[in-house]
């Protein structure tokens, strides 16, 4: 029951809010209308950096469903709006915990940081006050369109938490998981609501996902400031320094504090 309710908060905070914001903004005669998607219209890896002509959405769960039904009801809009889409990755920036939390628990505790295969899956993020700045820009375009964001220069997993792990001078080494038994037992962990992994993270653990974003450079003159590992070694180092006063957190939401480990303790124990 309680997924249900879950399910109808998720599709009417992203569907019906939207449809009403626009119908608001309308009314008021506001015309800048900048909606922030997802990379999630996508179930997996397309083979090559994701491009918005080229490539047609194909959402499996219901978070991709619903933001990309809120991307069309928008379309019905654009004589009134000018309604910018601008679908973005994973946000980071200081201050983003979750799963993430787990990483760094692993590195500043000296302990093994595991990937899942090689660890040579390429997944983008965005930092937060890239994707701000590309929003006043939307706003300021004066029409619409369809921009896909993320940073530059993406690098292996593998090779981004090398990278945070020697600037923070931690003696953590970064090993690999075989994936397909790995991935099965995730799911399983998750089935039995063992582990706070769901079907999202695998994606960024396991698989690669990286927007082409030339279009925004060129026609918004945008572009990021920070790579992948600048911005995890931002998120890391805000870690370490709060570490104490983050683990006292409860009120808070689900991304400024710190996900509850459940089975993946053990792999700390045997690290």
């Amino acid at each position: 029951h309680g997924m249900k309710m879950d399910e109808h908060l998720l599709w009417t905070s992203n569907v019906d809010a939207t449809r009403l914001l626009a119908e608001t903004a309308r009314a008021a005669g506001v015309r800048p209308f900048v909606f922030v998607s997802t990379n999630c219209l996508w179930a997996s890896n397309l083979g090559h950096p994701v491009h918005e002509e080229r490539d047609v959405p194909a959402p499996i769960e219901l978070y991709g469903k619903s933001k990309l039904a809120a991307e069309q009801l928008l379309q019905e809009f654009t004589d009134d709006l000018d309604v910018v889409i601008m679908r973005c990755p994973t946000i980071m920036d200081a201050g983003r915990l979750g799963l993430l939390a787990i990483l760094y628990e692993f590195i500043d505790d000296h302990k093994t940081v595991w990937v899942v295969g090689e660890g040579d899956n390429r997944y983008q993020f965005i930092y937060a006050e890239d994707l701000a700045t590309a929003c006043i820009l939307a706003a300021g375009y004066g029409k619409s369109d369809l921009f896909h964001i993320g940073s530059d220069d993406v690098r292996s997993m593998r090779e981004v938490y090398e990278s945070v792990i020697r600037s923070a001078g931690s003696k953590s080494k970064v090993r690999s998981l075989p994936k397909s038994p790995t991935i099965a037992a995730m799911m399983l962990a998750h089935k039995l609501r063992v582990s706070p992994l769901g079907p999202y993270h695998y994606k960024m653990i396991a698989e690669s996902f990286v927007f082409d974003t030339d279009r925004i450079k060129q026609r918004l003159g945008w572009k990021p400031t920070l790579t992948n590992e600048e911005m995890l070694l931002r998120a890391y180092k805000y870690y370490a320094l709060n570490r104490k006063e983050i683990g006292a957190r409860t009120n808070v939401s689900t991304h400024r504090k710190p996900a509850s480990m459940g089975i993946i303790r053990l792999l700390k124990w045997i690290s």
